[in-house]
């Protein structure tokens, strides 16, 4: 049985890779740039790209369980494709799928449920990867600046989003699932950067911005309009699932959540000068 995994570098895709070559499962990676992958040795990596289905011909050859990110490009936008991928998938005998939601659009989703595959949707908070926005600041000044003190998040390891793909990859019962995956905690930007200063030993300093402070700054980051309401809204009223912690990690894969200390003592390095 070979496993497909696209997205294969992004953040939890890599991960889903690691998990697969540590269970000792055959793995073809699906990444737009094979030279730059860097990926377990034994995986097979493959050049292909989901936005361009021309490009993905073979890719699904002996593939039996296939893993899907559910957006498009950097930019995290609908997979317009969705349709014409999934229609290759099933024509090529992947009878198994996995797909990491986005927060925008369902096109993949919706194909899958009008096949016979068997289906498992997973559906993070947000990642402990999004830290590494603050690490310059941190090295460099040893300050945090961010609006919105008081909003909290549930956040996951993006190894654990991975198990919890991996198991529905490997194994069986859970078809017709969707995952909701969050970390053991639901924590405010004050903690993250209390748990940030006591896991590196550092004093770092955690500085409030005002919405409209936040706007200019993201404005002069070159983000359009849209995308900076997007932020306001997800950072300043998020939605009850982004910091209601569930126990998903340990129901399906048996161990629980990777605590957000966990995450920084293994990333370490980034934060510190």
């Amino acid at each position: 049985m070979t496993f497909l995994v696209t997205g294969a570098t992004g953040s939890v895709g890599r991960k889903v890779v690691e998990e697969l070559v540590q269970g000792g499962h055959p793995v073809r990676a699906l990444t737009r740039d094979p030279g730059k992958a860097r990926l377990p040795e034994g995986v097979e990596v493959v050049a292909g790209d989901l936005t361009r289905p021309e490009t993905l011909e073979g890719v699904f050859d002996g593939v039996t369980a296939a893993h899907f990110i559910g957006f498009a490009g950097d930019d995290y936008g609908p997979l317009e494709t969705a349709a014409e991928i999934v229609d290759l998938a099933v024509r090529t005998g992947v009878r198994r799928a996995t797909v990491l939601k986005g927060v925008q659009g369902e096109q993949v989703e919706e194909a899958l449920q009008k096949t016979d595959l068997e289906w498992t949707f997973v559906q993070p908070v947000e990642f402990m990867s999004n830290a590494r926005d603050w690490a310059e600041s941190i090295r460099t000044e040893r300050t945090v600046r961010e609006p919105f003190p008081k909003a909290l998040s549930a956040m996951v390891h993006e190894a654990d989003i991975a198990a919890v793909i991996t198991a529905g990859l490997t194994g069986d019962g859970h078809h017709g699932q969707t995952y909701v995956v969050t970390g053991p905690e639901a924590l405010t930007k004050p903690d993250k950067v209390r748990i940030l200063a006591e896991v590196t030993g550092q004093d770092i300093a955690y500085v409030e911005l005002t919405e409209q402070q936040a706007r200019d700054r993201w404005a002069a980051e070159g983000y359009p309009k849209e995308t900076i309401d997007f932020f306001v809204w997800v950072h300043g009223d998020p939605p009850a699932i982004g910091y209601t912690v569930v126990d998903t990690v340990r129901q399906v894969t048996g161990r629980p959540a990777r605590t957000f200390a966990e995450w920084v003592a293994e990333h370490r390095a980034e934060f510190t000068a």
